[in-house]
């Protein structure tokens, strides 16, 4: 009789040679994957020859469906090469590390068709990651990959069109408005905003938010102060040069995001303004390098990315956990919040 501590343990591929079938749908079987196409008979054969063999798994099992590999998927659309990438993956990073997952990501050109999205998911699936996170480069809507619909998925940046997949997405709107606030509470009531041209949800939702501080302080809406250019350094300098080379110009200009905000720093030297002096100017984003490095330096509202990033991991390690599907169903998304970051380039209006 042999040792039993020589006796070799019984794996995943020893069922699926005996039952023969695929490794991969013995995976599903044993771990009740939802939405696969394994006829029932197929599984009650891989179920009785797992027990059969004296089939355990190598990991407790949690609830009703056992994790199959310990390891997530991080599905990027090109966010990797951006500057705000480092925060949510630091995030995701961190958050998987305390619940001891490994984090497994594969980044998609932005331009990359809905056949090289599914490959990609495709193989982080073959890969059995226990759930997959879909981040994108910017605020919007996306047709989630069919493949995603297979395992548990949570979205950071984007909502589904479907309305399925959870998703995380920064409150623009009120930390717009929350800036305008601080706009007020410094004394400024001419307050401008130089809005990007490019038609994205956080376009709206930023002029949302501008005008619900203007409302909240009683501050009526004045078309001629809200200007718009391309999202960079050049169209903030043009959009800002408009509003501020005028005899009623604004004290205080809000710009749609930091790289505006550059622009309009130029825009007033050029017209012997000083910041914040003349005018006071805050941007959105917080970003790396340009906010704490112009100067003065920028007043701005912070983008929420580590902390969606943790959100999606933990989101996404309940799924996994549940003994059911219901991660499978319509779901409204979750707002976090973006903060101010107080720097130097707001001051009291002059008399």
């Amino acid at each position: 009789m042999a040792d039993p501590d020589e006796v070799r343990k019984v794996g995943i591929r020893d069922v699926a040679r005996v039952a023969g079938v695929s490794v991969t749908t013995v995976s599903h079987v044993l771990n009740e994957t939802p939405n696969t196409r394994t006829s029932e008979a197929t599984r009650e054969r891989v179920r009785s020859v797992a027990r059969d063999l004296g089939y355990t798994p190598n990991r407790l099992a949690r609830g009703l469906r056992t994790r199959a590999s310990d390891m997530i998927g991080l599905l990027t659309e090109e966010i990797a090469t951006t500057p705000h990438a480092g925060r949510i993956i630091l995030g995701a990073q961190e958050e998987a590390s305390r619940h001891n997952l490994t984090l497994a990501i594969i980044n998609s050109h932005l331009d990359a068709g809905a056949a090289a999205r599914r490959a990609d998911a495709r193989a982080l699936i073959e890969r059995q990651v226990d759930g997959i996170i879909y981040a994108t480069v910017f605020h919007h809507e996306v047709s989630v990959p069919h493949e995603l619909r297979a395992v548990p998925a949570v979205l950071i940046g984007a909502l589904d069109r479907q309305g399925v997949v959870p998703a995380v997405l920064p409150d623009e709107a009120s930390g717009a408005a929350d800036l305008v606030a601080l706009l007020v509470s410094s004394g400024h009531r001419r307050i401008a905003f130089a809005n990007s041209s490019i038609e994205v949800p956080a376009t709206q939702g930023r002029l949302v938010g501008y005008l619900r501080g203007l409302e909240a302080a009683g501050i009526l809406r004045d078309d001629r102060l809200i200007a718009a250019g391309e999202s960079e350094a050049a169209g903030g300098y043009t959009a800002c040069r408009e509003l501020l080379d005028r005899a009623d110009r604004p004290t205080a200009i809000f710009c749609y995001n930091d790289r505006m905000a550059m622009g309009a720093y130029r825009a007033a030297q050029e017209l012997g303004l000083r910041v914040p002096d003349d005018v006071s100017i805050v941007g959105f984003d917080d970003q790396a390098p340009i906010a704490a490095s112009v100067y003065p330096a920028l007043t701005t509202v912070a983008l929420p990315h580590y902390e969606m990033g943790a959100w999606a991991v933990a989101t996404l390690t309940r799924q996994v956990q549940s003994s059911s599907t219901s991660w499978y169903r319509s779901t409204h998304p979750t707002w976090l919040p973006c903060p101010v970051v107080l720097r130097d380039s707001v001051a009291r209006p002059r008399q």
